[in-house]
């Protein structure tokens, strides 16, 4: 019986291999899809939000079932891989933390006469001063950029009271 029981499992596994010789790099675009990943516990509360309504709004936006533990692994599940990526882009947008010295590509969002204010990320906001928008001196703001312009800013950190900066000339 056990001669028998291998000769078939060999049996089997030739005619596994003649029918799909290695896995595929992907699985079905209709196959239902789970991601895993790990955010700061420190900042689940951003992403639940006040009574759930940030999470709630995600799930309904994308159509995906979202679980988070407290030790911040994240757990999405989705009917298809659109919707998983679309539900991991928003959690990871709301938990993305600049680095100092790094260079981001953002849109100005205000322009007040001491600088302009430019959306690095999505909900996330930082201030170019007048002395950081050019490597020339700049007289007023508006020489330089525009409401709604792309331009790209290098993060320098956060001031004493906690203001996000930035500068477009340190960025080239």
């Amino acid at each position: 019986a056990l001669q028998q029981a291998k000769g078939a499992r060999a049996a089997i596994r030739e005619v596994m291999k003649t029918a799909i010789a290695e896995p595929r790099p992907d699985v079905s675009k209709y196959a239902p899809k789970m991601d895993t990943f790990n955010i700061d516990p420190d900042k689940i509360r951003e992403v639940i939000g006040s009574g759930g309504k940030v999470i709630q709004k995600i799930v309904a936006d994308t159509g995906a079932k979202i679980d988070i533990n407290d030790d911040g692994t994240v757990f999405i599940a989705a009917v298809d891989k659109a919707s998983a990526d679309m539900a991991k882009a928003i959690i990871d947008a709301i938990v993305f933390e600049p680095v100092v010295g790094e260079t981001y590509e953002g849109t100005v969002t205000r322009i007040i006469p001491i600088g302009a204010f430019v959306e690095y990320a999505p909900g996330k906001e930082g201030m170019v001063h007048i002395s950081k928008l050019q490597k020339q001196r700049t007289e007023k703001v508006e020489d330089a950029v525009a409401l709604g312009d792309t331009v790209r800013v290098k993060y320098l950190g956060k001031d004493e009271k906690g203001r996000e900066n930035l500068s477009m000339k340190d960025a080239d």
